[in-house]
């Protein structure tokens, strides 16, 4: 405990963090309060702090930052990923370093504090964050509860016995709680310097993307390409798909385990498959279309969560630099003849992206979108559109 409480934590703690050891951390609360159960893992991100606590891919999961200052150029309501965000979907809390100091920033329209509050974000500050990266690196990514009370009145043996009672991610399907209920159009295009967000408004293909938990910003891109883009629910139907007659399919990022998802996305993408439109996959969706080939995926040891992982993209011998969200992964080793390995992680060597021999089909583990992170791998956007252009016997974009 000593270890991961900071020297500057509270006499009297206002938050807690319980792991299922029940190691006990201390420190001081803010956001949300109440308490929290889910797997703690760690983002080394610089910036972008309100896109990942958003992303609906971190369903399940509290947050630890290892960059030190976190809040500190507030909040507005332009970097939000989920797509409603009175849903709440994504991290369930927060673990700080520092304590959040007044924003500044010009775009701030708030504070971090009110924020987490508004979304119902438990968090604490306080805390070693270098300690408990290093335990997560080190005995993996533990199931925990984190606990906010202004008064600093806690049950810690019940919050023990929560904590430890806690199955974990492995076979919990959480597409189902993040993604949309009806299917709906969207127009919004990415943001530009002193303008804001634009709209697609003459759109020239039709994409269909499958929501598993789709971040705002993938959207934005496929739009800002010239597609029309129609959300629909996780667990809609190939035939209600085809019937839209898209001229591509997008299978979004998600949270959870791609084993239990994919017991009913798993067929719906095969049947997809026995057509020949353009498929393309990120995160869960690259996940949920290796297990639709034949392949199988895995828990990771500590997932990778953070903008600076290094890619090699196989089809190009380039190095990217990309933004990661993900605690499972796909493995290489289960991939069937006609898959080829596309992207490779570099720190590990573990599999970022897949592609069908001879197929318009292809999807990718990292998020190529960006928010936050770098853009190194917005050419995916354009190679999926060149699949559908292809198809439809128009010019080839510039993959850039």
């Amino acid at each position: 405990m000593a270890a991961m409480t900071a020297p500057w934590a509270p006499e009297v703690p206002t938050a807690l963090l319980v792991l299922a050891d029940g190691t006990v951390v201390e420190g001081r609360g803010l956001g949300a309060t109440g308490s929290a159960v889910a797997e703690v893992c760690f983002n080394t991100a610089l910036t972008g702090y309100q896109e990942i606590l958003t992303d609906p891919s971190y369903a399940g999961q509290i947050v630890t930052f290892t960059f030190p200052h976190i809040g500190n150029i507030g909040t507005n309501d332009e970097d939000i990923e989920d797509l409603s965000p009175a849903a709440r979907a994504g991290a369930v809390g927060a673990i700080f370093k520092a304590d959040v100091t007044s924003p500044s920033n010009y775009r701030a329209a708030g504070d971090l504090d009110q924020w987490l509050k508004r979304r119902g974000i438990v968090a604490i500050s306080g805390i070693d964050t270098r300690a408990l990266t290093a335990l997560i690196r080190e005995k993996g990514a533990p199931n925990a509860v984190i606990a906010h009370a202004p008064d600093g009145k806690f049950d810690i043996e019940g919050l023990k016995e929560q904590a430890k009672a806690w199955s974990g991610l492995v076979g919990l399907d959480l597409a189902r709680e993040v993604t949309s209920g009806q299917s709906s159009v969207w127009t919004e295009s990415p943001w530009v310097w002193d303008e804001g967000y634009g709209t697609q408004q003459e759109p020239s293909t039709h994409v269909v993307a499958v929501d598993y938990g789709v971040k705002r910003n993938i959207l934005r891109l496929l739009a800002g390409l010239g597609a029309k883009v129609t959300i629909v629910p996780a667990n809609t139907g190939a035939d209600e798909i085809l019937a839209m007659k898209p001229d591509g399919v997008f299978l979004s990022n998600g949270p959870g385990d791609p084993a239990a998802t994919g017991e009913y996305a798993v067929p719906v993408i095969q049947d997809l498959l026995k057509t020949d439109i353009p498929v393309f996959g990120i995160c869960l969706g690259h996940q949920m279309l290796a297990l639709a080939v034949g392949g199988k995926t895995e828990k990771m040891h500590q997932g990778h969560h953070g903008a600076n992982h290094p890619v090699k993209d196989h089809t190009t011998g380039k190095v990217e630099i990309v933004s990661m969200n993900h605690g499972f992964a796909v493995d290489s080793k289960s991939l069937p003849e006609n898959v080829e390995e596309t992207h490779v992680s570099l720190f590990d060597g573990s599999n970022c992206g897949i592609a069908l021999k001879g197929r318009p089909v292809f999807s990718v583990q990292h998020h190529p979108e960006a928010s936050p992170g770098p853009q190194d791998s917005h050419y995916l956007f354009r190679r999926f559109m060149n699949l559908i252009r292809e198809r439809k016997g128009e010019p080839a974009l510039a993959e850039r």
